[in-house]
C-alpha cells in the first residue's frame, strides 16, 4: 500500500492527515515480487563462526608481504609445510596486497581447495581497504566453488569484530549483478551462483552484530544498482514512485504526489519537463525519523529523469540508451534511505525525489518557454536537455520550506561537463557551507565514493541572467556544470546545501573491487557515512 499526500500550499506546515490507497500492479509488468521490494534476495549466504573452526569447502587465508602467516592459517598447512612455499616461488606470489594464490586439490590439507590473498602489510589496513579485500576475495572464488571459509586472521592478529564486518561488506556489494532480463547465461557472464561463505573470527558474536547495521548497507547499495539498471520501459515515473514506497516495511513514511498535487504546490519548472510524456510525473518524500523529536531533519534530494530523450532539443541517437540511467540521483537518495532505515540511524532524515521522463512529444516544453517556478523566479528555457536542474529547483524550494532541514543534499547526473572534468573517479561537489562541504570529503574518502570540490561564484552565476526571465537554464558551453549548480543555488537561500554531480559515477560505473555493475549504486554509502559521522556520532 502506498500514501498519497495532501496537496501542501508553498511554504506550509505538512497535512494532517494522509488518503491510504491500495497500489494495483500493472497488469503488464509482471515483475516477481523480490524485484518491486528491494534487491533480490541474494544467493549469497554469510555466516560467522569461531576461529578455531574446520573449514569446509575452499578455504581462503590470508598471507601478509614475504607470505608471513597467521597461527590459524599456519596449523591448517602444518601437515604440508612447504606446499604454499613451491606453490608460491612457481607462480611468483609473494603476499603483494590485491594478489592471489590458486591451489587446488591440496594434499594433506582439510579443505578441498586453498586461496592465498595477499594482504601486503595489514597492520596499515584502513577500514576501506579491508572492504576491498572482502571484494576482491569473492571476485576471485572459482565458479565452481558454492562453499568457502575464509580464515579472518593475519600475522598481525586476527581481526576484529568491525574489521570481520566490513569484510563480509566487500563480499556483498562485490556479488551484486543484474542479469535477471537474461534468458541465457554465456562463459564469463557475471551473475549471482548460489554460494556459502563462512568467516571464522575471533569474536564471532561481535562480527554478527556489526555486520547487521552493514549488510543494511548494502542492502541500499542493490536496491539503488537495481533501479539505475533497470530498463526504461519498466521503470516508468510511477513505477518508481511505487518501488520506493516499499521502505514503508522498513518503518519509512512515504508519501507520493501527483501531477495535480505538484500543480497545486506550483511546482512549474518541475511539471514542465515530464509534459511530453505519456507516464505521471511523481514526487516522493520519504521521511525517517530515528532522531529526537522536533530535530531539524537532513534532506536528501535526487534527480530522477527516468529516461532523458532531450526533449524538443533532441540528444544525437548514439548512447541514447544510456539515459535511462538519468535518475542515478534519486536511486541513490531511495538506497541512502533504505540504508538509515535499516540501520535504525539515529538521525532524522527526508528523502525527496522528482521522477519524470523527458520526451519530445507535440505537449513537450520548448526552447523559448518561460517557466514559473515554485519559488515564483520565472526561467527561460535556452535548451530543453537541461532539464534536471528544472526538476531540483522545486524539489530543493519544496524541501527548504517544508522541512526547514540542518542540510540539504542533492544528488544529480546533471552534466556532461562534469565529466570532462573529472572523468568518473569523482563527483562534482558544490557547496555553500564549509563544514558540509568538508564532511562530504572526509566520507567519499573514507568509502571510496570520492568528490571534488567545485567553484561557485558571482561571477559565474551572471551567465545564466535572462533578458526575458529572471534566470535561464543554461549559461553557454564553458563551465557548464558550474553554472548548472549557480542555477540550483538559487533556490536554496541560506540553508546549508551541497549538489553532487553524479554524471561520472552513478551510471556505467567503473568497474572495481567491490562493484561490476553498469549501475554502481554510487552515492548510498557516501550519503550512510556522512549522516553517521556527523549527525550520530
Amino acid at each position: 500500500m502506498r500514501k498519497v499526500a495532501e496537496p501542501i500550499p508553498a511554504m506550509a506546515s505538512p497535512p494532517g492527515h494522509n488518503v491510504t490507497i491500495v497500489c494495483v500492479l500493472q497488469a503488464l509488468c509482471l515483475i516477481p515480487l523480490s524485484f518491486i521490494l528491494g534487491p533480490m534476495p541474494d544467493s549469497l549466504k554469510i555466516t560467522f563462526a569461531p576461529l578455531g573452526s574446520a573449514p569446509s569447502g575452499l578455504a581462503v587465508i590470508l598471507a601478509a608481504s614475504d607470505l608471513a602467516l597467521s597461527k590459524t592459517a599456519a596449523a591448517l598447512l602444518a601437515s604440508a609445510k612447504d606446499l604454499l612455499a613451491r606453490a608460491a616461488a612457481a607462480d611468483g606470489f609473494k603476499g603483494k596486497s590485491g594478489s592471489f594464490l590458486d591451489i587446488v586439490a591440496p594434499e594433506k590439507v582439510a579443505a578441498s581447495r586453498l586461496l592465498v590473498a595477499g594482504t601486503g602489510k595489514p597492520a596499515d589496513w584502513k577500514e576501506l581497504d579491508v572492504i576491498r579485500l572482502g571484494g576482491a576475495i569473492c571476485g576471485r572464488l572459482p565458479d565452481a566453488v558454492t562453499e568457502a571459509t575464509i580464515l579472518a586472521d593475519t600475522v598481525a592478529g586476527p581481526l576484529s569484530a568491525d574489521q570481520a564486518a566490513d569484510l563480509a561488506l566487500g563480499l556483498r556489494l562485490r556479488f551484486y549483478a543484474f542479469d535477471r532480463y537474461k534468458t541465457k547465461k554465456k562463459d564469463g557472464d557475471e551473475g549471482p551462483k548460489k554460494r556459502s561463505v563462512t568467516i571464522l573470527v575471533a569474536d564471532e558474536k561481535a562480527a554478527r552484530k556489526a555486520f547487521k547495521s552493514r549488510e543494511g548497507i548494502a542492502d541500499g547499495v542493490d536496491v539503488a544498482r537495481d533501479l539505475v539498471n533497470e530498463p526504461p520501459n519498466v521503470l516508468s515515473p510511477p513505477e518508481f514512485a511505487r518501488r520506493a514506497s516499499a521502505l514503508e516495511r522498513l518503518g519509512v513514511d512515504v508519501e507520493i504526489l501527483g501531477e495535480k498535487e505538484m500543480k497545486k504546490l506550483g511546482m512549474g519548472a518541475l511539471l514542465a519537463v515530464g509534459q511530453g510524456s505519456r507516464k505521471e510525473s511523481q514526487m516522493v518524500v520519504m521521511r525517517w525519523d530515528g532522531g529526537k523529536d522536533g530535530a531539524a531533519p537532513v534532506c536528501l534530494i535526487g534527480k530522477g529523469v527516468c529516461f532523458d530523450t532531450g526533449g524538443i532539443s533532441l540528444k544525437p541517437g548514439e548512447g541514447m540508451q544510456d539515459m535511462k540511467g538519468d535518475m542515478g540521483g534519486a536511486a541513490a537518495v531511495v538506497g541512502a534511505m533504505h540504508a538509515l532505515a535499516a540501520r535504525k540511524a539515529k538521525v532524522n532524515a527526508v528523502g525527496i525525489i522528482g521522477l519524470v521522463e523527458n520526451m519530445p512529444d507535440g505537449n513537450a516544453y520548448r526552447p523559448g518557454d518561460i517557466l514559473t517556478s515554485m519559488s515564483g523566479q520565472t526561467i527561460e528555457i535556452i535548451n530543453t536537455d537541461a532539464e534536471g536542474r528544472l526538476v531540483l529547483a522545486d524539489l530543493l524550494w519544496y524541501a527548504k520550506g517544508r522541512f526547514e532541514p540542518k542540510f540539504m543534499i542533492n544528488l544529480a547526473t546533471l552534466t556532461g561537463a562534469i565529466m570532462v572534468a573529472l572523468g568518473s573517479e569523482h563527483a562534482g561537489l558544490f557547496s555553500n557551507d564549509d563544514e558540509l562541504a568538508q564532511n562530504l570529503t572526509a566520507s567519499g574518502l573514507a568509502t571510496g565514493e570520492r568528490v571534488w570540490r567545485m567553484p561557485l561564484s558571482p561571477e559565474y552565476d551572471k551567465l545564466i541572467d535572462s533578458q526575458f526571465a529572471d534566470m535561464k537554464n543554461t549559461g553557454g558551453r564553458y563551465g557548464g556544470s558550474i553554472t548548472a549548480a549557480q542555477f540550483l543555488q538559487r533556490f536554496v537561500g541560506d540553508t546549508p546545501w551541497a549538489h553532487l554531480d553524479v554524471a561520472g559515477t552513478a551510471m556505467n560505473s567503473v568497474k572495481n573491487d567491490l562493484n561490476r555493475s553498469w549501475g554502481g549504486g554510487w552515492g548510498v554509502r557516501l550519503l550512510d557515512r556522512l549522516v553517521a559521522d556527523a549527525c550520530e556520532s
